[in-house]
């Protein structure tokens, strides 16, 4: 059989030369990390969402998807309704008076944005619970730090926070912990909303709180009063346990030291809370006026008012009691018109951004002193 003739067409220049097929881009791998960020709210009360809702609402953001809700039994349960794989979340948690609610909601969210691999968590927490069990008491315990290291099993990668009640609690976490400071809002409001401001005083409590005090007198450029006085309680700082059986010894408390409600405030007053949580009738703020005050603001950073103390703050001659939206206050608003809240969201919102793009935190610390 003849054999038949393969005819090929012949090679060309630009085909000897020609490149090769360039190939088509690698599609990113599946565990990639995203570039986004969402924000949560870890509140299952609508009254407390509204700081969450402020926050987004600057940073142009929309507040991720989420179910809160308590069980019949009590029980918290937390369902995420859309992807967070490689993102960093931000949980909003504000706390109302049911504080073990609000931390467990917060343990189980934040657990949840873990589980469904989020790439950072970050709570945001203007006020921390338990903080003012950061020292330990005769046979007790320092919750703030079981506190911090529940927080990070659960998956929280940083926190931000506001006006610690020790700056010393940073040392609990072992992760960041970014506490920023109230003070620019109020001394914006002293500034802006109280007529004839240089004529006030800032008065001190005791002489623990003069530090705190001096700091906003120099910078608003006022004078400086301290109430000094002599009282005793039942739980000293100091009771640390070195006691057994612990001493007995008679509570009282100095006439002119009784306050008039549950409050951590710094000006024009500087008041703390009450640590048996018992209401004071208003003397301290009637010996002022005798002495020629003709008004009186209390400021506070977190204002824990308790059940009592709209009505005891009508009733007394205090003319307003300023305080941060740190905690919801929507309810004692309503109970007392001289209740009045500052918006702190701008410097959450800032510091939600800058952690995100890495960007620096020096900023929102300026003109801060070592005594905030």
């Amino acid at each position: 059989m003849p054999k038949k003739l393969l005819l090929l067409p012949p090679l060309c220049a630009s085909s000897t030369l020609r490149a090769p097929r360039a190939r088509p881009a690698a599609r990113p791998a599946m565990n990639a990390a995203r570039t986004g960020y969402r924000v949560f709210s870890a509140n299952s009360t609508a009254a407390c969402t509204e700081l969450a809702k402020r926050i987004t609402e600057r940073l142009g953001a929309e507040l991720g998807k989420s179910v809160v809700y308590q069980e019949t039994n009590g029980e918290t349960r937390v369902e995420i309704k859309e992807s967070v794989r490689g993102q960093d979340i931000f949980i909003i948690q504000t706390i109302p008076r049911d504080v073990n609610t609000a931390v467990m909601e917060l343990l189980i969210m934040a657990y949840a944005l873990k589980t469904a691999c989020a790439r950072n968590i970050i709570g945001v927490i203007p006020y921390f619970p338990y903080s003012k069990q950061s020292k330990m008491r005769k046979r007790g315990s320092i919750v703030c730090k079981l506190l911090a290291s529940m927080l990070a099993k659960a998956g929280l990668t940083h926190i931000i926070t506001m006006d610690l009640h020790q700056k010393e609690i940073q040392g609990f976490f072992s992760f960041p912990v970014d506490n920023l400071r109230a003070s620019p809002f109020l001394l914006q409001y002293i500034q802006e909303e109280i007529p004839n401001y240089r004529n006030a005083v800032i008065v001190a409590k005791s002489p623990d709180a003069a530090k705190r005090a001096q700091s906003y007198a120099e910078r608003l450029r006022l004078g400086l009063a301290v109430i000094h006085g002599e009282a005793q309680c039942t739980e000293l700082d100091m009771d640390d346990g070195r006691h057994s059986p612990p001493m007995v010894k008679n509570a009282t408390v100095h006439p002119g030291l009784e306050l008039p409600c549950k409050i951590s405030s710094m000006f024009l007053f500087h008041l703390e809370e009450e640590e048996s949580g018992q209401e004071k009738g208003p003397h301290l703020f009637e010996k002022w006026q005798e002495r020629g005050a003709y008004k009186i603001y209390v400021m506070a950073t977190h204002g824990i008012l308790s059940a009592e103390a709209p009505r005891l703050i009508e009733e007394s001659s205090i003319d307003e009691v300023v305080v941060t939206n740190t905690v919801p206050h929507e309810v004692q608003k309503l109970q007392c018109p001289k209740i009045k809240t500052v918006d702190i969201s701008l410097i959450l919102s800032e510091a939600i951004r800058r952690i995100h793009n890495g960007e620096s935190m020096a900023y929102l610390f300026r003109n801060i002193t070592v005594d905030d």
